[in-house]
């Protein structure tokens, strides 16, 4: 499965919700929020498969390796976070939030990286383009 971006992320941050650590066995996940219109699966579309939880985003991931890849708002598409881990290559975007940290796994303190805090989700709005 391959995918592209052709907008560059302007955004990215962890997500320290429970659905998050349990999904990835983790104590947080990090990806990019993109303009959904913006991502375009170039082969294996077949493979992607989805998770729709009764209260959250759809979880998509690989059937062949199940590699965790994005989530989408059910109700509106263009809201994308794509896995910085499922990138090829660098995306070139740093993490510069945390969100759901009233849910941080205790057996992993969140360190003191001066990274912007949400007790719950971080409101997806229009982020900026990068130049």
């Amino acid at each position: 499965m391959r995918f592209e971006v052709t907008v560059a992320p302007a955004v990215a941050g962890y997500c320290h919700c429970t659905r998050c650590q349990r999904r990835t066995g983790t104590a947080a996940s990090v990806q990019a929020r993109i303009d959904g219109s913006s991502l375009r699966i170039l082969e294996g579309e077949g493979l992607v498969k989805a998770y729709r939880p009764e209260d959250g985003f759809e979880k998509r991931f690989c059937s062949a390796c199940g590699s965790s890849l994005f989530s989408r708002n059910p109700d509106d598409h263009t809201q994308v976070s794509v896995r910085l881990g499922a990138f090829d290559d660098d995306p070139g975007v740093r993490p510069s939030w945390r969100q759901f940290v009233a849910y941080a796994a205790p057996w992993e303190p969140l360190p003191d990286d001066g990274l912007e805090r949400h007790e719950g989700r971080k409101p997806f709005e229009p982020e900026p383009v990068r130049d």
